[in-house]
């Protein structure tokens, strides 16, 4: 069915063209508009041809191929874009966190730090404990007075040196009085009967008495003469002299030594020798006793006849020696140790009762025990220390627990390093140099 034509419209002053096809050779629009859908050119709208429904269709389906087209780059540009965008620097790779010893030294030139080989020695078993020194009980003696009384003049005091005999104190004693009076009595009464004796011998010779009155009078002479010695006797006991009539009593040192106890001052009353204690107590201290105390775990390290060192806090590093003498066969139950005797010569009288000392015992056997240099060997934070070789260039710092002092400046360790391992000589010096800087 064919469309009527339709009126143009055209504004004044343009000449018509002479056909459709020329206006659209001049005018060429970009496609084929259909009826319905024209084309606006400035003032002047061009009809659209007219066109069958199939035509339509094909413009149709041209303009949906275009947008399809266009939308497709739209869409592409996007997803590049946003692939651009969501793009992110990849992470660096974490490294594992690298853990650093404290206790091991890197040095560059190890041969400036000399070194030493633990070595394996056989030494004896040492043991140390602490101990007092003590007065030697069997050259100990305690003083005291067989005479009650008042003191009235000491001579003495503590810590003096005395001698045998000599007076320590005097003491106006009623008990010493009333001796001297009974033996006194007595020689008076065997003068008597002496005299009794002589004249009933008289008699008897000339036969003017019997033999049993003789006998009487010898009985009483010889009772007298007992009395006597008995009342003499007495009279020295309490130390008077009974050819010297006094009340006084003279104590006198039985022995030579020195006072370690005093328990009397001037003026004061002595009582009797039932309920008194000891005025004195005079020691020899020629010899002395270090009386120490052993744990029972250590006992079977220390036997009687073992050698012993013994230091002392007044001396310093001076050492004197004596023998163990006498191990206790008895426990102390609360301390759980034994009391050891070591007997010590002091020919100059410097070991003083009650001095603090440290006894080191040295058995008569020998262990082999392991042995460093003893500057190989630093304290620090209450522990002991060697810088033990571990590597080429490195030094690892190892706690050890020494043992006691060896010969030729070596120093036993019971543990932390073993025969042939090579430690720093000076350990102070490389703590200095090295692990102090670090």
């Amino acid at each position: 069915m064919k469309m009527d034509g339709e009126r143009r419209i055209r504004p004044q002053g343009l000449k018509p063209r002479s056909s459709v096809g020329a206006l659209r050779g001049a005018e060429a629009p970009l496609f084929h508009g259909c009826a319905g859908s024209g084309v606006k050119r400035a003032a002047s709208v061009v009809p659209a041809k007219p066109c069958s429904l199939a035509s339509l269709g094909t413009t149709r389906l041209g303009l949906f191929a275009i947008t399809s087209r266009f939308a497709g780059l739209l869409v592409f540009a996007a997803l590049m874009a946003a692939a651009g965008c969501s793009k992110e620097t990849p992470a660096a790779v974490s490294k594992a966190p690298v853990t650093v010893d404290p206790d091991v030294f890197s040095v560059e030139d190890p041969q400036l730090f000399r070194t030493a080989k633990a070595e394996t020695r056989a030494l004896p078993t040492e043991l140390t404990a602490n101990g007092t020194v003590t007065p030697d009980v069997n050259r100990t003696i305690h003083v005291t007075s067989l005479g009650g009384g008042r003191v009235i003049d000491l001579k003495v005091k503590l810590g003096d040196s005395v001698k045998k005999g000599q007076t320590l104190l005097v003491i106006s004693s009623p008990d010493l009085a009333a001796a001297m009076a009974d033996y006194q009595k007595a020689v008076t009464d065997e003068v008597l009967s002496r005299k009794a004796l002589d004249r009933a011998q008289m008699l008897y010779d000339k036969g003017a008495v019997a033999a049993k009155d003789l006998e009487t009078a010898q009985d009483l002479e010889d009772k007298a003469k007992v009395d006597v010695s008995t009342a003499e006797q007495h009279v020295r006991v309490l130390g008077a002299d009974p050819a010297h009539p006094s009340p006084l009593i003279d104590l006198r040192a039985p022995v030579a030594g020195t006072i370690v106890e005093q328990n009397v001052a001037g003026f004061e009353g002595v009582k009797s020798l039932d309920n008194t204690p000891n005025l004195f107590t005079i020691a020899d201290l020629s010899e002395v006793w270090v009386v120490c105390d052993v744990f029972e775990n250590d006992l079977g390290d220390v036997h009687v006849g073992d050698a012993a060192e013994i230091r002392l806090n007044a001396f310093g590093e001076r050492a004197f020696r004596g023998t163990v003498a006498d191990i206790s066969r008895v426990l102390d139950p609360t301390t759980r140790s034994a009391k050891v005797r070591i007997v010590l010569a002091n020919p100059e009288g410097a070991l003083r009762p009650g001095m603090f000392a440290v006894a080191k015992f040295r058995s008569r056997k020998t262990t082999d025990r392991i042995v460093v240099p003893a500057t190989a060997i630093m304290r620090l934070h209450d522990r002991d220390w060697v810088f033990r070789k571990d590597g080429r260039n490195n030094f690892r710092r190892v706690a050890v627990q020494g043992d006691g002092l060896a010969p030729d400046g070596m120093q036993e360790i019971r543990e932390g390093v073993k025969a042939g391992d090579e430690v720093v000589a000076n350990a102070l010096e490389f703590s200095t140099e090295v692990a102090e800087k670090k």
